[in-house]
């Protein structure tokens, strides 16, 4: 298969670089831990359950698509964001997928927050940069780090059970 998705693993990763979307996190996952709330205090560490989606970009004449659109960042105004549960997250959210797409075929879901692209950080960049790094000519596969709300409440259920 060409896009998969990889097996949920609940990560605490610590950003660097007050937003600047060239700080690299590393691929890997940091550190397992108890509590699963998904939490963001600027300077703090981002904790949440996320799912890796990698998406093989499929080549139209000189382009090459993703299959699917984005919305977010932090110069938007979060409490147009659908998926914002506090209308306070300025997070890269997915908006639409192509049915039958690269992003699809994935398991890319509407609704799921962009947390990685490529080992980079997404919590704190514009929309701008955001769909700049997703559309990087030089990258054929775009590998995702994701949340999203039924991966929290599943570890959330998993725990109190």
């Amino acid at each position: 298969m060409r896009g998969r998705a990889a097996p949920a693993a609940f990560v605490n990763q610590r950003g660097r670089g007050r937003g600047d979307s060239r700080c690299r996190l590393p691929r890997a996952v940091l550190s397992c831990q108890i509590g699963v709330e998904m939490s963001y205090i600027p300077g703090q560490p981002v904790t949440a359950v996320v799912q890796r989606v990698e998406i093989h970009k499929l080549r139209q004449g000189e382009n090459l698509i993703l299959g699917f659109s984005i919305g977010g960042g932090i110069d938007q105004d979060p409490s147009q964001n659908p998926f914002s549960e506090d209308k306070t997250d300025k997070g890269i959210y997915v908006t639409r997928v192509s049915e039958g797409g690269p992003a699809e075929i994935a398991g890319l879901q509407i609704g799921d927050k962009i947390m990685q692209v490529n080992g980079w950080d997404m919590t704190m960049v514009t929309h701008d940069q955001a769909r700049k790094r997703l559309t990087k000519r030089s990258e054929e596969v775009v590998r995702l780090l994701v949340t999203r709300q039924s991966l929290q409440k599943a570890v959330q259920h998993s725990m109190l059970s």
